[in-house]
């Protein structure tokens, strides 16, 4: 690893000391203050009180080292489905997807390689589940989710189900994303989406960074952008762009602000070495719109 080129900045989720994310990152992270109500549902189903103490993991102590010359940083979206760019997106050195997004059944489209994982606290249980099929024994799963969850005391059900990932994949190498912005989110009140974490997470790991399937910040704003589901692997699921708009205008409970949150990757796109493959996406809106003229 060359010396310009600093360790990724994730601690692991067991270390006590939370290291400062470079001033760059951390100045265009705080860019972003959306609001962040935790809805109590939720939390109360992630973090269950289990009765058996859960040990500390003790050898899961330093941060993660890594260095990617290019990264393939694939999202979830449907906006993937039929463009076959999975060829293109495992030639990167290294290949990043998000929650339980799966690549069997769609490799043509999205790949089938998967280097670092991110996932939120709400779909760690769905990857345990698919394990066998998300998850290898050389991948680096990196999470994030609510310091409540992570108690030590048998208490902490995401701690829990770490512990119990660890001992059935002990190759898997666990590391946790709860400071990147330099504030836990719990108390700055914000909701960042999972694309943000893993944006940062590219940021620190990529010299070049390839985004497959996000949508540029103004495509759903037009009444003629294409109906698309929210994830590529549940094609039956809600549609993209009423997702997006739907969290944007929210003003109470927990919501992601897509939109904002792709205006600030546009703006980092022009000064980082970022890039978008939009192509697709946009000759297809393009196409869209000139039928609808005629």
């Amino acid at each position: 690893m060359s010396a310009s080129h600093q360790p990724f900045r994730q601690n692991n989720f067991f270390q006590k000391q939370q290291q400062s994310h470079t001033a760059t990152i951390f100045e265009l992270s705080i860019i972003l203050r959306v609001s962040w109500i935790c809805y109590h549902r939720a939390l109360s189903n992630a973090c269950r009180p289990s009765l058996n103490a859960a040990p500390k993991l003790s050898a899961f102590m330093k941060p993660l080292r890594m260095h990617c010359k290019t990264c393939s940083l694939v999202t979830s979206s449907g906006q993937l489905t039929g463009h076959r760019r999975g060829g293109e997106i495992d030639q990167s050195d290294c290949v990043i997807r998000m929650n339980d997004a799966p690549t069997r059944g769609f490799q043509q489209d999205v790949g089938q390689r998967t280097d670092v994982r991110v996932v939120a606290h709400s779909s760690l249980q769905r990857v345990l589940q698919s394990r066998q099929q998300l998850l290898n024994g050389s991948q680096v799963l990196v999470f994030w989710g609510p310091s409540s969850c992570m108690r030590r005391d048998g208490r902490g059900q995401i701690y829990n189900t770490l512990r119990l990932m660890n001992q059935l994949l002990p190759k898997l190498r666990l590391f946790s994303f709860k400071e990147e912005t330099g504030i836990d989110r719990k108390t700055s009140n914000s909701w960042l989406s999972p694309g943000w974490f893993t944006m940062a997470i590219a940021l620190e790991l990529c010299d070049m960074i390839n985004v497959y399937g996000m949508v540029p910040p103004d495509f759903c704003r037009s009444s003629s952008h294409l109906t698309v589901p929210y994830h590529y692997y549940e094609p039956w699921g809600p549609d993209e762009c009423s997702m997006y708009l739907s969290h944007e205008r929210s003003r109470h409970g927990s919501h992601h602000r897509f939109i904002t949150e792709k205006m600030v990757f546009s703006n980092w796109a022009k000064t980082l070495n970022i890039h978008f493959y939009q192509k697709e996406i946009l000759l297809n809106f393009l196409s869209k719109l000139t039928q609808r003229k005629s």
